[in-house]
């Protein structure tokens, strides 16, 4: 009688992720990104800014105000969307960086713009480091109302400290040299525009190469499960201080090349509605995507310039509508809307 043969089945080798790591879909919509939405959001403003260089005369002071926001939109971004840091104050940073460079130019007679964005960069991140130790250790509702409160202290400081800020009328007679000593700032705003879109590709290249290293990746690790990346070793104290510090001098960034472009200061730079604006710039764009929060800046800024032409007295109730009918179409952002029309837009794979 033959014997019965038994099939032996391969085993499977099971993949175990890392205990820190997030599931894949999710390390490529956060810390990677998706590359085609990406790419076309990358050729988009490009051609965008291309088109404004060559036919916009008219609006290369609107593009440098898009590109400061994009660069602080950025510095939310980081926070927001990669370590899951709430905030209400960001706004602080964004002024302390606008005030230095305009205390320097005034107060010392300093007026080299570049050595200003370092002052700017320096003084912002400062400050980040002292409030963030401060910042960190609570979370959620404590964290926003910490924030909150430095963002209040800073801004009565600088309405309190007239001599030095110019208090509510604000810090007027800015000069800035010549950028590298050949490129006056001119009335109609080329030298400013051009001078922003440098220092946004700069910020851009920095930002996107950092969160797609192991650094940027931990970050998000960070804020999908704390515990384990304690429990693997990551110092996840040290990770947020350092990203705070990093998201508050590029903050500064954004600040000071406002100053510099505009040669005024305002107590504005330093209001609660200013982060208030910049947190739906970036869950406009798509919180934890950097691609996100640029597209999010132009939207924004674009149409609030336009909404506040058309109608100066209700322009806030048209933005907002505009802005609940966004949230409700596309709930990831506008990024997550360019997602999902490449993916309509594909022919469908068949099994």
């Amino acid at each position: 009688m033959p014997r019965p043969t038994v099939r032996v089945e391969p085993v499977k080798r099971l993949s175990v992720p890392h205990p820190g790591a997030a599931a894949p879909s999710t390390w490529r919509g956060l810390a990677m990104g998706r590359t085609g939405s990406d790419l076309a959001i990358a050729i988009l403003l490009g051609l965008g800014a291309l088109a404004t260089l060559a036919f916009g005369e008219s609006y290369w002071l609107l593009g440098s105000q898009v590109a400061i926001t994009m660069i602080f939109a950025l510095s939310v971004d980081l926070l927001v969307g990669f370590a899951g840091i709430v905030t209400l104050g960001h706004a602080v940073f964004f002024g302390v960086g606008a005030y230095s460079v305009g205390i320097a130019s005034v107060r010392l007679g300093w007026t080299e713009p570049l050595l200003g964005l370092l002052l700017a960069a320096a003084v912002a991140a400062l400050l980040g480091a002292a409030t963030g130790v401060l910042v960190l250790r609570t979370r959620g509702l404590g964290q926003l109302m910490l924030t909150m409160a430095f963002a209040s202290m800073v801004y009565e400081i600088a309405n309190r400290a007239k001599p030095l800020t110019g208090g509510a009328d604000g810090l007027q007679g800015m000069v800035v040299s010549p950028i590298l000593g050949l490129f006056d700032f001119d009335i109609f705003g080329l030298t400013a525009f051009l001078y922003t879109l440098a220092v946004l590709a700069a910020v851009v290249v920095f930002a996107v190469l950092m969160t797609r290293s192991p650094y940027g990746r931990s970050l998000v690790g960070i804020r999908e499960n704390r515990v384990r990346m304690q429990a693997i070793g990551t110092g996840v104290q040290k990770r947020l201080l350092s990203v705070y510090t990093l998201s508050a001098a590029l903050a500064g960034i954004a600040g000071a090349l406002l100053a510099q472009t505009s040669q005024f200061v305002g107590l504005n730079v330093l209001h609660f509605s200013l982060s208030g604006e910049i947190l739906i710039i970036v869950a406009l764009g798509g919180a934890g995507r950097l691609w996100g929060a640029l597209l999010g800046a132009v939207v924004f800024t674009l149409f609030k310039d336009r909404l506040s032409a058309l109608d100066p007295a209700y322009w806030y109730f048209w933005l907002g509508l505009l802005l609940a009918v966004i949230v409700l179409f596309a709930p990831k952002g506008l990024i997550g809307l360019v997602d999902r029309l490449l993916a309509a837009g594909r022919p469908k794979e068949t099994a």
